[in-house]
């Protein structure tokens, strides 16, 4: 399948290929993991779980806490608007997890989380030592690997796929 797509001032066209996605195909890729056996899907599922509450206890009930009359500062090296900033950070930190443990829309609602933990390590904590840089690194990869592997067998993800099949 290819687009035609003509520039305004000059006129030329250009036959530029389309990548055509089944809606069918792509919602299988964001839903549907299975990894193979049970024992597998219920380590993805332990995983998942163990991760999003480890995520949420250190980094998401930051979010609610007040020391000395503060919230926490959340690092904005992207220049965002503050609000938009905190925002994405909050929900990173408090609904992702929730979100991961169910394995609800996994592959989708990860990839703010992915954002926030490698921009983390790769800009906010860059010129830190590996100790503290440790951290970020360790989520961006577990994230990234469940972004790759999906949510398995036990997940609301799955059972959604098999409800629309």
């Amino acid at each position: 399948m290819y687009l035609l797509i003509t520039t305004p001032h000059s006129g030329e066209c250009w036959d530029v290929p389309v990548l055509h996605f089944k809606s069918s195909h792509m919602l299988r890729y964001i839903l549907y993991s299975d990894l193979g056996s049970t024992l597998n899907n219920a380590a993805m599922l332990g995983f998942r779980v163990l991760l999003a509450l480890e995520l949420f206890r250190v980094h998401g009930m930051k979010k609610f806490r007040v020391e000395n009359g503060q919230r926490e500062h959340v690092p904005n090296p992207l220049g965002l608007p503050d609000k938009l900033n905190g925002l994405v950070a909050t929900f990173a930190d408090t609904v992702v997890p929730f979100l991961l443990m169910l394995g609800v829309a996994t592959r989708l609602v990860i990839l703010p989380t992915i954002g926030v933990t490698a921009i983390g390590y790769f800009v906010v904590h860059r010129k830190d030592s590996l100790e503290v840089r440790d951290v970020p690194y360790v989520y961006t990869l577990c994230l990234l690997f469940i972004l790759l592997i999906g949510a398995g067998r036990f997940s609301i993800d799955s059972l959604l796929f098999l409800k629309l099949q």
